[in-house]
């Protein structure tokens, strides 16, 4: 199911969108203050972000630009009081996608969300198979052709990469990581290092360049992501 983080602090209006997007089909997640929005955005898996401007903690603009900072693409629609250009020119340089004025229309509000959705929505991606830089990658039977590192791919690299591929676009913590591939919590620094090591093996093998990697992107103080 779609989801769609919706981060105001307006209790009315919160309420008003929240109605809205269930109506529309939508799951929603709820943040109250810029934090806590700019957290959820980064660890969960959302489609769409419904961004206030006015916020406390940390400013709506703020948020914006530690997303796209973080090369978050999720598309977002920033929230802007009436006759405030400015505001909403700092918001598309800041990488919004859309703006919506207050006082808004419920009925706009669904058709600018279901046209951004239909705009942003990406090429579905085989969780079995996939395809990385000329590489084919076949998870079910874990073995990898094509390319001069297709055979030296062990099969701990593999369930590692497979991981990241079947959350594409979320960002995985260590600790998940360890628990998918490795069977079990970390319980010390010197744990969640072994993935970090196989993540710079990994780079090794797929990224064009592995100092400035494009498909396996580290997310500073939570974990990885992958994009194809």
């Amino acid at each position: 199911m779609t989801t769609i983080l919706i981060i105001e602090d307006e209790p009315s209006i919160l309420l008003g969108l929240e109605n809205a997007m269930l109506k529309a089909g939508y799951e929603i997640l709820i943040a109250r203050d810029g934090r806590q929005g700019l957290k959820f955005a980064l660890q969960e898996k959302v489609d769409l972000v419904i961004l206030d401007l006015m916020l406390p903690t940390m400013d709506g603009l703020e948020v914006l630009r530690q997303l796209r900072k973080q090369d978050m693409r999720t598309p977002v629609i920033i929230l802007t009081a009436k006759g405030q250009e400015a505001d909403k020119i700092k918001g598309f340089k800041r990488g919004a996608d859309d703006y919506i004025v207050k006082p808004f229309s419920v009925k706009e509000l669904k058709a600018r969300v279901a046209a951004i959705l239909k705009r942003c929505q990406p090429a579905a991606l085989s969780t079995e198979q996939v395809t990385i830089e000329g590489m084919e990658f076949d998870f079910k039977a874990m073995r990898a052709q094509g390319a001069g590192q297709a055979g030296k791919f062990t099969t701990r690299e593999l369930e590692l990469l497979k991981v990241l591929v079947q959350c594409q676009g979320e960002v995985v913590s260590r600790e998940r990581i360890l628990e998918a591939v490795w069977g079990y919590q970390p319980d010390a620094a010197a744990a969640t290092r072994s993935v970090d090591n196989y993540i710079v093996r990994l780079r090794k093998k797929i990224e064009p360049d592995p100092n400035q990697p494009v498909h396996i992107i580290t997310v500073h103080g939570l974990g990885y992501r992958f994009q194809a």
